[in-house]
C-alpha cells in the first residue's frame, strides 16, 4: 500500500523551535542600590514618589515585571532604581514594594468581594463631615468608623460648617464611641485641626461638597485643590477631585492624604471579630458568649446585655457598637 507523503516525517519536526536565550538563573538582583519612595499619586499605571532622601525631588515611576499584579497605592513606601533625578521625561522602576503598616480598604458594594485599598501606611483617619449644606449622613461615618477600626486606625471626627449648624447634635451621637472630634467654621483658622494631625499620615476621607478640599488648601497653600458647590436640588456636592493624592504638610509635620468624595462605601471586607477587638471594655466580655454569638441584639444569650444588666458595661457604647456592626448591613 501506498504510504502518504507525510508519514516518513518524524513528530519531533513539528515541534515549535527552541527560543535561542540563555537558561534563567535562580539568582536575583538584590538592588542595594535601590532608592526608598513614598508613593503620593498614582494615574494610569503611572506613580509619583517623593524620595525619602530628599523629599523635595519627586520622580516619575512605573513597575517592575517581577511585580507582577501587586497593587501599589497612594502611602505604599517602595523602593527605586533607574533615574530618579526627578527631571521632565525621567521615568524609574519600582522594584519592591515594603511590607505595609496598615491598609485602608472598602469595597465597592456591601456584597462586592473584591476589596479596593484606599491607602497604604496611614495612621489616622480623618472622617469630613459638614453640618449642613450638605445635611450629616451618620451612614457615613459608621461606615468609616468601622473601616478606621477593622484597619487598626485611629479615627478623627471632622465637623465642617459650623457656622451654619450647632455641632452638638451630631457630637452627642458619637460621644459613646469616644471619638475625638474637630469643629471648624468657614473662614476660621485651621489651627486645631493642624494640631491633630502633626506627626501622623492621615487620610480625609466624607461625602463630595463638605469641605474637603478647602480643608486642604487651608493645610497646604499652593495644593490648589479645586473646591465645588452642592447642588440645591440633590443637597449633594459634585466630586472635584478625582484621584487620591499625598501631600505634606506646610510645616512639613505630617502628610494628608486627600481622597475623591464618595458615594458608597462597602464593608464587605470587615470581620466582626476584628471589629470588637477596637473596643476593649466590650471585647473582654466576648469569651463569656456561647460559641457563633454576633453580639447583635438579636442575639439571646450574648454577654454584652449581661455585662449591660449588670452594670460592668455602658448601655450607650455597646448600642454604638451595634450600630456599626449593623452599618455592614444597611445602606445609606
Amino acid at each position: 500500500m501506498a504510504r502518504s507523503g507525510y508519514e516518513h516525517l518524524e513528530q519531533e519536526s513539528f515541534d515549535r523551535p527552541r527560543r535561542r536565550t540563555r537558561p534563567r538563573t535562580k539568582d536575583r538582583p538584590t538592588y542595594d542600590d535601590a532608592h526608598e519612595a513614598v508613593v503620593v499619586t498614582v494615574d494610569r499605571g503611572r506613580y509619583t514618589c517623593r524620595l525619602h532622601a530628599d523629599e523635595e525631588v519627586v520622580v516619575t515611576a512605573m513597575k517592575s515585571r517581577p511585580l507582577g499584579r501587586k497593587g501599589v497605592v497612594v502611602g505604599d513606601r517602595v523602593r527605586l532604581v533607574g533615574d530618579v533625578t526627578g527631571v521632565a521625561g525621567a521615568l524609574a522602576r519600582i522594584v519592591e514594594v515594603c511590607e505595609r503598616r496598615t491598609v485602608l480598604r472598602r469595597t465597592a458594594d456591601d456584597d462586592d468581594p473584591v476589596e479596593r485599598v484606599v491607602v497604604a501606611n496611614a495612621d489616622q483617619l480623618v472622617v469630613v463631615v459638614a453640618l449642613a449644606d450638605p445635611e450629616p449622613r451618620t451612614g457615613l461615618v459608621d461606615r468609616a468608623l468601622a473601616a478606621a477600626y477593622d484597619a487598626g486606625i485611629d479615627p478623627l471626627l471632622c465637623l465642617t460648617k459650623a457656622d451654619l449648624a450647632d455641632p452638638g447634635p451630631l457630637v452627642e451621637i458619637y460621644r459613646p464611641l469616644e471619638v475625638d472630634y474637630v469643629v471648624t467654621s468657614r473662614g476660621q483658622d485651621v489651627g486645631p485641626l493642624l494640631e491633630r494631625l502633626t506627626g501622623r499620615t492621615s487620610v480625609l476621607l466624607g461625602h463630595s461638597g463638605v469641605g474637603k478640599s478647602t480643608l486642604v488648601n487651608a493645610l497646604v497653600p499652593g495644593a490648589g485643590r479645586a473646591t465645588g458647590e452642592v447642588n440645591d436640588v440633590t443637597g449633594r456636592g459634585r466630586h472635584t477631585s478625582t484621584s487620591a493624592v499625598m501631600l505634606r504638610l506646610a510645616d512639613g509635620s505630617g502628610w494628608i492624604v486627600d481622597t475623591p468624595g464618595i458615594r458608597s462605601f462597602g464593608l464587605a471586607h470587615v470581620d466582626p471579630a476584628r471589629l470588637i477587638v477596637a473596643f476593649p471594655d466590650l471585647a473582654e466580655m466576648a469569651p463569656e458568649c456561647p460559641r457563633g454569638c454576633t453580639h447583635e441584639a438579636t442575639e439571646p444569650e450574648c454577654a454584652l446585655d449581661t455585662a449591660v444588666a449588670e452594670g460592668r458595661l455602658d448601655l450607650a457604647r455597646v448600642e454604638s457598637y451595634r450600630r456599626l456592626l449593623r452599618s455592614r448591613e444597611t445602606t445609606y
